[in-house]
C-alpha cells in the first residue's frame, strides 16, 4: 500500500472516530418534539421558548439534554430537558423514550411518559409545531440558506459521481451502457445492511467509538467487494458471450439483469423496506445568521474526504498505473491492444470489477445517508446517474465526477426553491437537453489531449 493511500485511511478512520461518540441528531430531534408539549402544560401563555439546543450527557450514555429558556427571561436562565433513549448506536430502539425529566416538573412518571409518547410525538401537529418553533417571520438569510443547500448537495453529488464513473469505466471498453449498475449498488446496500445487522447483533459492534467506526468500514469494504465480486461474474457470464455482437444485445441483456438481480433481492429479501439508523450524524455549526444556523455533520465531512481521496486515487491509477494504460489501450482500439499483447478480456472484467465496487460503495453512501434500502431503489439511481455521466461527457472519468456533482446540485435546489414532485423530471429534462444540444456532454472531447484520451476518443482523462 503507497504512502498516500496510508494517509488517505488514516484520515478517513480520523473521521469516522471524531464523530461517533457525538451527538445523535435523531434523539436530539425527539428530545426537541417535547418541548412544545411539556412547555405549553406550564400554564405560561405568555411565554415561549427559544434558543433551544440539545447536547449530549458525558455521564449518562444513550441522554441528551436539551437547554433552553423562556422570553422575557434574561440570557443566562437555563431551563433543561433531559431524554434518556433505550438504545444507541444502530440499536433499532434507539429512538424510544425510556425517561424524561426536566428542571421545572422533575422526573414524569410513567405514565405521563407513555401519554407524552402516545399522543404527543406520534402527532403529525406536534412534528408541525416543532418545525415552526424556530422559524422567523422573515425567514432564514438567502445566503445562509444557498449554503445551507450546497452542503446537502455534497452527499447527493458524491453519490451520483460514483456511480457515473461506473457507468464511464464500463462503457469505455464495451462501448455499450450497463443499466444494470444501479441494482449494483443496490446489492452493495443490502450487503452492507446485512453485515451491519450481524456485527451488532453477534459481535456487539456498532454502539459507538471504535466499535462504530469499525462497523462502517467493514460495511464499505465488503459490499464494495461483494459488488466488485458480482460485476467481475457477470461479465464472464453475461457480457463475454455476446462480444462482437452487432445491434443492442449487450443493452439488452444489461436490462434483463437488472431485473433479475431487482427480482432476486425481492425474493430473497422480501419487498418491505429495511432502515438502517443513519450515523456520524452530530451536528457541527457552520455559520449562524438571524436565528438560521448553517450545519454539516461528521459523517458529510467523513464522506467527502472519502470520495475524493478516491477520486485522486483513482485518476492517478487510471493515469499512470498498469490497468489505467491498458484501460486506455482498450478502450481507443480493441484490436491493436490485442495485438501489441494485452489482454484484452482480463482488462474488461477489471474494468466490470472496478466499476461494480464503486457502485456498491455508491449503495453504501445511499444507505449511510437516508437509512433505507428497497429492492426497487435501483432503477431511479441508475437512470440519475446515467444522466449524470451524459452531462459530463460518458468516457471522460472528470466528467463524471462533474455531472455528478451538477446532478446532486439540481437535485437539491429544486428540491429547496422549487416544487419537489418535479424534481426528477428537471434531472431528467437536463439529459434531454444535453442529448439535444451537446450530445458528447460539458467535458467530453475537452480533456482527451490534454490528459490522455486518443484515437477513438471514448476514454478520456
Amino acid at each position: 500500500m503507497g504512502r498516500r493511500a496510508r494517509v488517505l485511511l488514516a484520515v478517513l478512520a480520523a473521521g469516522l472516530m471524531a464523530g461517533c461518540d457525538g451527538l445523535d441528531m435523531e434523539q436530539a430531534d425527539v428530545c426537541q418534539a417535547l418541548l412544545p408539549a411539556l412547555e405549553t402544560a406550564l400554564d405560561d401563555p405568555g411565554r415561549h421558548a427559544i434558543d433551544p439546543h440539545v447536547t449530549a450527557d458525558p455521564d449518562h450514555p444513550r441522554t441528551v439534554v436539551l437547554h433552553y429558556r423562556l422570553s422575557g427571561e434574561p440570557a443566562t436562565a437555563d431551563h433543561w430537558i433531559r431524554c434518556t433513549f433505550a438504545g444507541s448506536g444502530f440499536d433499532s430502539d434507539r429512538r424510544v423514550l425510556t425517561a424524561v425529566e426536566t428542571d421545572r416538573r422533575g422526573r414524569l412518571s410513567d405514565l405521563r411518559l407513555h401519554m407524552v409518547q402516545r399522543f404527543w410525538l406520534g402527532s403529525f401537529l406536534a412534528q408541525s409545531a416543532v418545525r415552526g418553533a424556530g422559524d422567523t417571520a422573515r425567514g432564514p438569510p438567502a445566503w445562509a440558506y444557498a449554503l445551507q443547500q450546497l452542503l446537502n448537495a455534497l452527499p447527493v453529488g458524491a453519490l451520483y459521481g460514483l456511480l457515473a464513473m461506473a457507468f464511464t469505466l464500463v462503457f469505455a471498453v464495451i462501448g455499450r451502457i450497463n443499466m444494470a449498475f444501479g441494482e449494483v449498488a443496490m446489492v452493495g446496500a443490502y450487503a452492507a445492511l446485512t453485515l451491519v445487522h450481524l456485527l451488532t447483533a453477534r459481535a456487539g459492534l456498532g454502539q459507538g467509538g471504535l466499535g462504530l467506526a469499525v462497523t462502517v468500514a467493514a460495511a464499505a469494504a465488503y459490499a464494495a467487494g461483494a459488488a466488485a465480486l458480482l460485476g467481475w461474474t457477470t461479465q464472464r457470464l453475461v457480457f463475454r458471450p455476446l462480444a462482437g455482437r452487432a445491434g443492442q444485445a449487450a443493452l439488452i441483456a444489461t436490462v434483463g439483469l437488472a431485473l433479475v438481480l431487482q427480482e432476486g433481492i425481492r425474493l430473497s429479501q422480501g419487498a418491505d423496506d429495511h432502515w438502517l439508523q443513519p450515523v456520524l450524524n452530530r451536528v457541527l455549526v457552520v455559520a449562524r445568521a438571524e436565528g438560521f444556523t448553517v450545519t454539516i455533520t461528521p459523517f458529510k465531512l467523513a464522506l467527502l474526504a472519502t470520495v475524493a481521496g478516491l477520486y485522486v486515487l483513482l485518476l492517478r491509477f487510471v493515469v499512470r498505473g498498469p490497468f489505467g494504460r491498458a484501460w486506455r489501450a482498450v478502450a481507443d482500439d480493441r484490436r491493436m491492444a490485442a495485438l501489441v499483447g494485452l489482454d484484452v478480456d482480463r482488462t474488461v472484467g477489471r474494468a466490470f470489477a472496478l466499476g461494480a465496487g464503486l457502485a456498491g460503495l455508491a449503495g453504501v453512501v445511499l444507505t449511510l445517508h437516508y437509512g433505507g434500502v428497497s429492492f426497487h431503489m435501483g432503477t431511479l439511481l441508475g437512470f440519475k446517474a446515467l444522466t449524470a455521466a451524459v452531462l459530463g461527457g460518458f468516457g471522460s472519468l472528470p466528467g463524471a465526477m462533474v455531472g455528478g456533482l451538477l446532478i446532486g446540485l439540481l437535485e437539491t435546489l429544486w428540491s429547496a426553491y422549487f416544487h419537489i414532485a418535479y424534481r426528477d423530471l428537471a434531472v431528467f429534462a437536463v439529459l434531454a437537453l444535453v442529448l439535444v444540444f451537446r450530445p458528447r456532454g460539458l467535458l467530453g472531447g475537452l480533456l482527451g489531449g490534454v490528459l490522455g484520451g486518443q484515437g477513438g476518443g471514448r476514454a478520456e482523462m
